[in-house]
């Protein structure tokens, strides 16, 4: 991964946009970790060790190279095409078809609404329960609401709030690796484990099997890219905090994988909804409701930076006429996409009566696999144009990789996530195809979406 690519003389100088840029270096870095580290690493480490055993740690560094190089990928479009439209703003640049942008944006944007209606599922359930017993879908309701309300409240104001969230996340995290040294302090656990595979498997094909398990840990980075337009210096502290974010989402999570297998057995992890909590429990001193609030409080920061990324996204492509031009519509004072933060908070709030948590959230992976995959190949499509300012350059054999690690992890999808993504991108195609209709007699906006951008050259 190289540095920076065309002319120099205007590196400080950002694009005009209509929203507020006032997100600088540590608020993207804060908001990247914070998606990243997201609910899922609660969960993920029990199903990891029952595919290999205790030495979770290996295929946590295989699933972070695989990620690193996707967000190779981005770190070169997002600081070429600084636009809040994301992986779409990419993909009509790339292919110049208006359907496939349209698909490839559609296809980030249902990913993000399914994962919030997922999140909001799993904070309403066992977590939430602890503290008030309530109808889980009710609560969902009212909880993606509450992220709504916050979301138009303003950018900077959700990511402070993040900022704490992120925090709290990472005490819980740190809590685990603490209480299981002192678990190994008084002579207990069997730090010999970290280094064992499970009996009766083949360490490589056991590895590959929870890579793919891991890499869903380290998805979430890519909602950083709707927000170009909202970062002060984006060629400049753009790569910094998207690599910086994700190596330490790494190293916590392998310390965290580590210190869990050191004290608990695989097999009791693997058994457990709840493998961390098996480490608190070893322990002994600390009460389990605390590691649900801190639970709670990890789902809720993914649920809030999803929301930011999928209201960015609609209001990117109203803003190039892939979308209805109403999701442009600003707050005047605040300067959020209000309407885009509306409708996707309905849409979500739709999906939550339509499955649980797990449905949800395999849709939500294999559509941001299709994404990813677009988003590299369109690295090297991109290759010709030039832009008149300086942005991040990847090596070309890392979207190369890319591609295939997206058509690695796609072919371990079952038919019923292919059916269910299949029946959402239909439904976008269905939508795109009424558009073009209603449109067709002026031609529309729709088909300015493959007009270049300013500053680009083809």
């Amino acid at each position: 991964m190289t540095s920076t690519d065309a002319p120099a003389g205007r590196e400080g100088t950002d694009p005009e946009t209509r929203l507020s840029r006032s997100v600088g270096g540590r608020l993207l870095y804060l908001f990247i970790l914070g998606d990243v580290l997201g609910a899922g690493v609660y969960a993920l480490v029990g199903e990891m060790a029952g595919e290999v055993g205790g030495a979770v740690w290996v295929p946590l560094l295989v699933a972070l190279g695989l990620a690193l190089l996707t967000a190779g990928s981005y770190a070169e479009l997002v600081t070429k095409y600084p636009r809040a439209g994301g992986a779409a703003v990419f993909a009509d640049r790339a292919f110049r078809s208006p359907l496939v942008s349209f698909l490839v944006g559609f296809s980030m944007l249902a990913a993000g609404v399914t994962s919030a209606a997922g999140l909001s599922l799993a904070f309403a359930g066992d977590y939430f329960a602890t503290f008030v017993d309530a109808p889980d879908r009710l609560v969902a309701v009212l909880f993606l609401v509450a992220v709504a309300a916050l979301n138009a409240r303003g950018i900077k104001e959700s990511l402070r709030a993040n900022i704490a969230m992120t925090a709290i996340e990472l005490t819980g995290l740190v809590l685990i690796v603490v209480l299981a040294a002192v678990v190994l302090g008084r002579g207990d656990g069997a730090p010999a484990r970290v280094t064992q595979f499970a009996e009766g498997t083949t360490p490589a094909l056991a590895v590959l099997s929870a890579a793919i398990l891991a890499y869903y840990s380290f998805v979430g980075f890519e909602t950083s890219a709707n927000l170009a337009e909202e970062v002060r210096d984006i060629r400049r502290v753009y790569p910094r905090a998207l690599f910086g974010s994700l190596i330490t989402a790494g190293v916590v999570y392998v310390a965290v994988g580590i210190a869990a297998v050191a004290v608990v057995e695989p097999d009791t992890l693997a058994g457990s909804t709840g493998p961390l909590l098996e480490v608190v429990d070893a322990e002994g001193s600390v009460p389990a409701w605390v590691f649900s609030l801190i639970a709670l409080v990890a789902v809720a920061n993914g649920a809030l930076l999803t929301m930011i990324m999928a209201s960015r996204l609609a209001y990117g492509m109203a803003e190039q006429g892939i979308l209805p031009s109403v999701l442009g519509r600003v707050l005047p004072g605040r300067r959020t996409p209000w309407v885009a933060i509306v409708a996707t908070t309905l849409v979500a709030i739709g999906l939550v009566f339509t499955g649980d948590v797990g449905a949800l959230a395999e849709t939500v992976v294999l559509l941001l696999l299709i994404v990813f995959a677009a988003v590299n190949v369109a690295v090297l499509v991109l290759r010709r144009e030039t832009v008149d300012q300086p942005h991040f350059r990847v090596a070309t054999v890392v979207p190369v990789l890319g591609v295939a690690s997206c058509v690695l992890l796609l072919s371990q999808q079952e038919a019923a996530t292919w059916l269910r993504a299949g029946i959402l991108l239909a439904v976008g195609a269905v939508l795109y195809g009424i558009m073009r209709w209603t449109r067709g007699a002026r031609g529309g906006r729709a088909s300015d979406a493959a007009e270049p951008a300013p500053g680009a050259q083809r």
